[in-house]
């Protein structure tokens, strides 16, 4: 089947809903996990479930190089190729476009580039990403579009955003798997003309669920904030919106309180990798000196694994031994701090107080 969504309650605009998937119904507001090869980077399937994650992230562009479509198709599709018994999405490829292609290399047609792993040309279009998309098999695939970068002229930013629905129309149009949805993208940069414009007709395609795209490119938060307003007043109340790209804690709140349900980005499992961690008063580095005898773990009150069973001082000692288990560790408790936020968000909705949480988190997180 198809996902669909339900909007259970809102408190002002932030809404709690659920996402009715073929792999059970899960709530929104909800962070998903990025998975690009069909692997949160160093975590299991297991592991992934301990945290409650639902959704998780897949990347066409990437598994469309390696192994192929193909292949993962033979497997049963992602979710046998990757033993996950959730929901899974797969990105377009349109962000990979963006930071891989020349601008005079996009067309009506579709986009040339060179792969980042041999330099062989490559050339993607609306219907190949759709495509690709339709062999593995994801819950949801999104719409292959240009993600316009920031600064860029109103000119650029017009006709990009023009192409983008063209494309999106042909994507659907080519679109076979009956039990796979479909989003559309919104784009528009950072104009709100071009915001309104492309959510309005994006929504006319009717689109099983809408992602507000072309956000988290360089610009401000301030900025950030006002394209997610552009958009958003003009997407259907029962669809799912699905914020692209986004996972610092501030902003999935200010994203929740915009009408954001879905959110997703690889920061937790990068920032991880570099022996940063998330906690309540703001980001940590271990690798300082201050952890190396700290035998606490990251967060008193923090249900993690990591947390449960490991101090600073020995994940700060894995890391800078450049232990991979350091990363593992830490990628567990950033994962399973932002999924525990997003329950805490949807608790907050509940009970009308998203405001006061909202408010709280920011004022701890910031030390103030």
């Amino acid at each position: 089947m198809k996902i669909k969504y339900e909007l259970i309650k809102t408190d002002g605009k932030a809404r709690l809903g659920k996402l009715k998937t073929n792999y059970g119904t899960f709530d929104t507001p909800m962070f998903m996990p990025v998975g690009t090869l069909a692997n949160v980077k160093t975590l299991t399937p297991e592991e992934l479930y301990a945290m409650n994650s639902a959704v998780i992230l897949s990347n066409t562009y990437h598994l469309w190089l390696r192994p192929g479509e193909d292949v993962v198709d033979k497997a049963g599709g992602l979710h046998k190729f990757m033993n996950y018994n959730g929901p899974i999405l797969t990105d377009s490829g349109g962000f990979q476009v963006f930071s891989l292609a020349k601008k005079k290399d996009i067309s009506e047609e579709g986009v040339i580039f060179k792969s980042h792993i041999d330099g062989k040309k490559l050339f993607l279009t609306p219907e190949l990403s759709i495509q690709i998309q339709n062999k593995l098999d994801s819950d949801i695939a999104m719409s292959f579009d240009e993600c316009i970068p920031y600064p860029a002229s109103y000119e650029y930013a017009k006709a990009s955003t023009e192409r983008t629905i063209r494309w999106a129309k042909r994507g659907k149009d080519v679109h076979s798997n009956d039990n796979q949805s479909l989003f559309g993208i919104v784009q528009g940069g950072e104009y709100e003309d071009l915001r309104e414009y492309s959510a309005k007709e994006t929504v006319k395609l009717d689109f099983d669920g809408y992602s507000i795209g072309g956000t988290s490119v360089g610009e401000d938060k301030v900025t950030m904030y006002k394209m997610i307003d552009y958009a958003i007043k003009y997407l259907p109340l029962d669809k799912p919106r699905y914020l692209m790209g986004v996972g610092e804690p501030i902003d999935l709140l200010e994203g929740v309180e915009r009408g954001v349900d879905m959110f997703d980005c690889v920061l937790p499992t990068r920032l991880a990798r570099h022996g940063n961690a998330f906690t309540r008063h703001g980001r940590i580095n271990l690798k300082n000196l201050k952890y190396k005898e700290d035998f606490t773990p990251i967060e008193d009150n923090c249900d993690c694994y990591t947390c449960k069973n490991y101090t600073k001082a020995y994940i700060r000692h894995l890391i800078t031994c450049d232990e991979m288990l350091g990363g593992r560790l830490l990628s567990i408790h950033n994962i399973r701090f932002l999924i525990k936020e997003m329950e805490e968000i949807r608790e907050a909705i509940k009970n009308d107080s998203f405001k006061e949480y909202k408010e709280k988190f920011i004022s701890d997180y910031q030390n103030k």
